[in-house]
């Protein structure tokens, strides 16, 4: 039963000094373990780009089938997405993260042992089948233990697990691919996969541990800081309930759904366009193999993009801010893609890898923010469903992204493979259009962030 408080404003149920220890516990106790949960898991989903040439020359993968491959994993994705979201709703995270986390950890090691197409797009299937969850379940865990004031803050700190996989597992990967060559009777990049693999399964082991389902579960806070979180969670529930769908039906049908899912589907179409085939871009552009040095430049998009998303993270704290921000941050992301295009097809190595750098900053950016839309209008089974059909929807941006490169460049061929990349950015631009039209309607738990509502510890 949601515990509503008569002519409670934002500031007086955000000024508590107990809601305020009990966030910054919460945020020091959980968001860690969350993160390496998502690092590895992005690790695990997108290290197949430094295996791309080796799995063609080692077992006869050809471009169209690593393309379906690489894609085939939001398949699976979106087909147990939702049913995990409910299963996670059911059992808890704490439970559900971590069988997520292990299972894909297993099929993501087995990797090292594909012996041609077929087993190489039935383990990319089951690694999304196994994954499924994970995303939309992290989400909705941290809408029942945070107040929407300082939520996009904590998705920007779990989406800084994509900086960090990229910036430390991209010369990871490339690293464990040499030391595999150089040390192991195994090729390199057999090694890659199981070592990245079981790193996973180690996570989910620790996150059954250091995970909470809820702050009345949680024995690190005091009575007074979960009470605080209480009143201030149900008092937010309760006024998404008036305005948003009840029951998961309801959310399934939800056009404010839908209109977050096309946005999160542009959005995925720009990440994974650009994340399956960077160290390519990037080996084009500086002239090496795919290897360490590789590696360790594909790694500075990223560790520039963690600053980007951290920064919009922690700022985006009104209505305003995540309306234009959010915009604006797409609008950067298509122009930087065309831009990395340009600098591909005509030799620019320098320049196109600050406009990647920017792209991938941008996009991270404009992650959190996406998701502080649809978490301050559902809660509840509404939740559980509706954050689990955009975000297994969204992904099929995922699948789309590297067909529709392939198709484009074969249809349009150049040698650096522009066409392809252009037809990626286009996306962007559409995302822009309908998060700045977000103007035209909004949930009443906008009043929530008003921008006189003193955020405890912000």
């Amino acid at each position: 039963m949601s515990e509503t408080v008569p002519g409670a404003t934002a500031p007086s149920l955000l000024a508590s000094p107990h809601l305020a220890s009990g966030i910054k516990k919460a945020t020091f106790r959980l968001m860690p373990m969350l993160i390496i949960l998502y690092f590895v898991a992005f690790l695990d989903r997108t290290n197949v780009g430094f295996a791309e040439a080796a799995l063609e020359t080692d077992r006869g993968i050809s471009a169209g089938a690593y393309a379906l491959g690489a894609g085939i994993f939001f398949i699976g994705y979106a087909i147990f997405e939702i049913p995990s979201n409910l299963l996670l709703n059911r059992f808890g995270a704490r439970f559900w993260l971590a069988r997520i986390a292990i299972t894909w950890g297993i099929v993501a090691a087995a990797f090292a042992f594909v012996n041609g197409e077929t087993m190489f797009i039935i383990l990319r299937f089951l690694l999304g089948v196994t994954e499924a969850g994970l995303f939309p379940g992290v989400i909705m865990f941290l809408s029942q233990w945070f107040p929407n004031k300082r939520r996009v803050q904590m998705f920007a700190l779990f989406y800084l697990a994509q900086p960090f996989s990229q910036m430390l597992g991209a010369p990871l990967s490339g690293g464990l691919i040499s030391f595999g060559e150089e040390v192991t009777p195994w090729a390199g990049w057999q090694v890659m996969f199981f070592v990245e693999g079981m790193l996973a399964v180690v996570a989910g082991i620790a996150a059954f541990y250091f995970l909470v389902d809820s702050p009345q579960k949680a024995k690190f806070l005091s009575d007074d800081e979960k009470h605080a979180l209480r009143v201030v969670m149900e008092h937010e529930d309760a006024v998404k309930e008036t305005d948003g769908p009840r029951g998961i039906g309801a959310a399934m049908v939800n056009w404010k759904v839908w209109y977050f899912t096309i946005i999160y589907f542009c959005l995925q179409i720009a990440v994974y366009g650009t994340t399956f085939y960077l160290p390519q871009q990037v080996s084009g552009l500086i002239g090496q193999d795919v290897g360490w040095q590789v590696g360790l430049v594909s790694a500075i998009p990223w560790a520039v993009g963690l600053f980007a998303c951290y920064y919009a993270g922690k700022h985006a704290d009104t209505i305003k801010r995540r309306r234009e921000w959010g915009a604006s941050f797409f609008v950067i992301t298509g122009v930087a893609i065309l831009v990395s295009a340009w600098a591909g097809a005509n030799g620019q190595g320098l320049i196109g890898l600050l406009a990647i750098t920017i792209a991938v900053s941008a996009f991270l950016a404009a992650g959190p923010i996406t998701w502080s839309f649809p978490t301050s209008f559902l809660t509840g089974a509404a939740a559980a469903a509706g954050i689990g059909l955009i975000n297994s929807l969204g992904n099929l941006g995922g699948f789309v992204a590297p067909i529709m490169r392939t198709g484009f460049n074969e249809a349009v061929p150049t040698e650096s493979g522009a066409w392809g990349v252009v037809s990626l950015g286009v996306f962007a631009f559409l995302a822009a259009a309908m998060m700045w039209a977000t103007r035209f309607f909004s949930a009443k738990a906008d009043a929530l962030l008003d921008d006189k509502a003193a955020t405890p510890g912000h």
